[in-house]
């Protein structure tokens, strides 16, 4: 009698779960978020535990009682989402308007597609940007705090992209405005003097980078592919007139391409599948946030960047099809 069984794909199979990759990402997002509480104190508390527990509550609620099915909470991936969303979002915001970034998230651009892995856009970005538009004033109020070091002027009140255009809308050059505002380079790298609570050091966003190379949660295609993207775009510019263009170090530094370019280009569902395709994902993203920051009337672009790529993900996928096993 043949005993041999035959079962449906994929027949190997690895320690690797949704789980275990979500657990990673906390583990990466760790340094940003203890120095965004080092530097922002309580305020920085409040609106990450408020923004991770309305994820979660809002995922457990749909899943059981919309969808009637079992809760997905366990897999960590609302615990990610509230915990970027929250870094996207100013220390001093209200706890409610992470109550609105979650149901936006959460409700909308994730459990409304059916949940993880059939979203189109990344739930975080598009909480963030949903809060942006819709909440201008709480979203761009970069109003000092007394953190736990560093005391209340431990940062500016304002992110140095908004000071560099309204400088330039106001005809200043960069040498002026750099020099008014004594910006330096190593203040950027440790400990930014504006933004986000995840923006406030590039340091911490590296190692949560290198973390996620290490543990081979990510590829570095697409980040990379952003990063030098923004040094090119940015350089040619500087070096065309470098009294109205900030250089590539300054671009790389400041605002959100760090924190974006590792923890919400790379997102696993909202990503192309291939390495060529990643590259021409993370340059269309660098591209984008470019010509918005220089030419745009927001300071920032990479949200509105990470969301004009997601969609255009199902293209470069169809493009930069995958060899098939067995097939050279």
């Amino acid at each position: 009698m043949n005993k041999l069984l035959v079962s449906p794909s994929p027949h190997i199979h690895s320690r690797t779960s949704t789980r275990s990759l979500m657990l990673d990402v906390v583990i990466a997002l760790l340094p940003s978020v203890i120095v965004s509480i080092l530097f922002y104190g309580w305020p920085a508390v409040t609106i990450l535990a408020s923004s991770v527990i309305f994820c979660v509550l809002l995922e457990y609620l749909i899943t059981r009682y919309l969808l009637k099915r079992p809760s997905t909470i366990g897999d960590w991936s609302a615990v990610v989402t509230g915990i970027i969303l929250a870094l996207n979002l100013p220390a001093t915001a209200p706890w409610w308007i992470a109550m609105i970034g979650a149901v936006v998230a959460v409700g909308v651009a994730k459990m409304t597609f059916g949940g993880l892995g059939q979203n189109v856009f990344n739930p975080a970005i598009t909480g963030r940007v949903f809060l942006l538009i819709s909440f201008p004033t709480f979203m761009t109020d970069w109003s000092a705090v007394k953190g736990f070091i560093g005391g209340a002027d431990a940062v500016s009140g304002a992110t140095p992209l908004g000071i560099v255009k309204e400088g330039l809308a106001q005809g200043m050059s960069l040498d002026q405005i750099f020099a008014a505002h004594d910006f330096t380079y190593s203040q950027m790298l440790f400990a930014n003097i504006g933004g986000s609570a995840g923006e406030i050091s590039a340091i911490a966003i590296i190692v949560g980078f290198i973390y996620l190379l290490a543990r081979k949660v990510i590829r570095p295609y697409i980040t990379l592919s952003v990063l030098v993207t923004v040094a090119v775009f940015s350089g040619i510019f500087w070096l065309v007139d470098p009294s109205q263009y900030t250089d590539p170090l300054f671009n790389l530094l400041t605002g959100g391409v760090l924190l974006g370019s590792v923890f919400m280009a790379t997102d696993y569902v909202t990503s192309p599948m291939s390495d060529k395709g990643g590259i021409i994902f993370g340059v269309g993203i660098g591209l984008i946030t470019m010509l918005i920051r220089y030419f745009g009337s927001y300071p920032e672009g990479m949200s509105f960047a990470i969301l004009i790529m997601n969609s255009t993900v199902p293209l470069i996928n169809k493009f930069c099809k995958q060899k098939k096993f067995g097939r050279a």
